[in-house]
């Protein structure tokens, strides 16, 4: 029997010393302590897919938290199914004791247990829909108020129209235009697009 740690962070929250400190205490090896970090729109996790290879029957598997196996109620469920009931996998949630398969094998430990598990799958879920919808707010809140979020954009240089009359006629290559103006060539065909469209505009007023 081997004994595992299994961290995840998110963008809803960056700081994973909690999670390893209490995989420290339990003097998990660090070897077998697998983290993801992972982005806001998706839930690709590949050291938790990496973990599940390693897992066999009997194994122990810490969490710091219920929520660290999925983002809502039904990947929780389903998670928690494929690691107690199909890979014979023992877990143990270290911020609730209650939810630790090593105990209360009998009808009325599972039942507890099953009641705590799908309790806790609710108001996680619930928790992080509360978290996205205060973004959310703030972010329109902020917008409304003039802020703006992300890079600056990058101004035109003066000379913009001429160095573009320029490359169209073949007098400069476009690595000219990428020095002078500073610009990736992605972002000069994108100014060369905003540029034709207020030309265009110009020209039907």
């Amino acid at each position: 029997m081997k004994t595992y740690g299994y961290v995840r962070v998110s963008t809803l929250e960056q700081n994973e010393d909690r999670q390893l400190q209490a995989m420290s205490n339990l003097r998990i090896p660090k070897k077998q302590i697998f983290m993801d970090k992972q982005s806001g729109k998706d839930f690709e996790r590949p050291l938790y897919k990496k973990l599940l290879k390693k897992l066999n029957r009997g194994d122990l598997l810490y969490i710091q938290s219920i929520d660290r196996l999925g983002r809502n109620y039904e990947e929780i469920q389903n998670q928690w199914r494929i690691l107690t009931k199909e890979r014979g996998v023992d877990i143990s949630v270290i911020d609730m004791p209650l939810l630790d398969t090593r105990n209360g094998n009998d009808l009325m430990g599972t039942f507890i247990a099953d009641l705590v598990l799908q309790i806790l799958s609710f108001v996680a879920q619930n928790e992080r829909e509360n978290i996205l919808k205060r973004q959310a707010d703030g972010i329109a809140t902020a917008k409304a108020r003039g802020i703006k979020f992300g890079r600056p954009k990058k101004p035109m240089p003066d000379n913009f129209n001429e160095l573009v009359n320029q490359w169209e006629t073949g007098e400069i290559p476009m690595i000219k235009i990428l020095e002078q103006s500073e610009f990736k060539e992605a972002t000069f065909y994108r100014r060369l697009k905003e540029l034709r469209l207020i030309e265009n505009k110009q020209k039907t007023s």
